[in-house]
């Protein structure tokens, strides 16, 4: 292979990575809105933006300094938000998102924010691990967040 024909393949092969990062980020991107759209409705469907096999985990500081840190299974976590949608609504527990950030990462996007709760008055980081499902839909397989009672 000549040096302009592999110097050609190479740059094919980057304007590829970069139009499928730019998709991809698209993607993430739409997915991101949903969710805080769903959030800011009150609209238990946000559950549904989750696989089924996503990682979700809180780190919860207490006013005593202690932190926990809890995993709770998907399946378990989208039947918690359906249950508790009525209850924010109810509360006005909003949050708000700033600082909104996308990285590629392997096959997926990482989404990285802060999160304002409006009810408790605090900013903590968010971080959604979101990529296309087996049938292309693009869904949340990890959350990591952090939160105060």
């Amino acid at each position: 292979m000549t040096k302009s024909r592999f110097a050609g393949v190479v740059i094919g092969m980057m304007f590829t990575a970069l139009a499928w990062g730019q998709s991809a980020t698209d993607a993430a991107k739409q997915l991101f809105d949903q969710y805080v759209a769903f959030g800011h409705a009150y609209d238990p469907g946000v559950a549904d933006l989750y696989a089924d096999d996503a990682l979700i985990r809180n780190k919860r500081t207490y006013p005593t300094g202690e932190v926990r840190e809890m995993t709770v299974p998907a399946a378990k976590y989208k039947t918690l938000i359906r249950q508790v949608m009525p209850l924010a609504r109810a509360r006005g527990d909003r949050s708000t998102y700033s600082d909104v950030s996308y990285t590629a990462e392997g096959g997926r996007v990482r989404i990285k924010a802060s999160r304002f709760s409006e009810l408790k008055n605090y900013t903590s980081p968010l971080s959604l691990l979101v990529g296309p499902s087996p049938g292309g839909k693009w869904l949340i397989y990890e959350e990591l967040s952090e939160s105060r009672p």
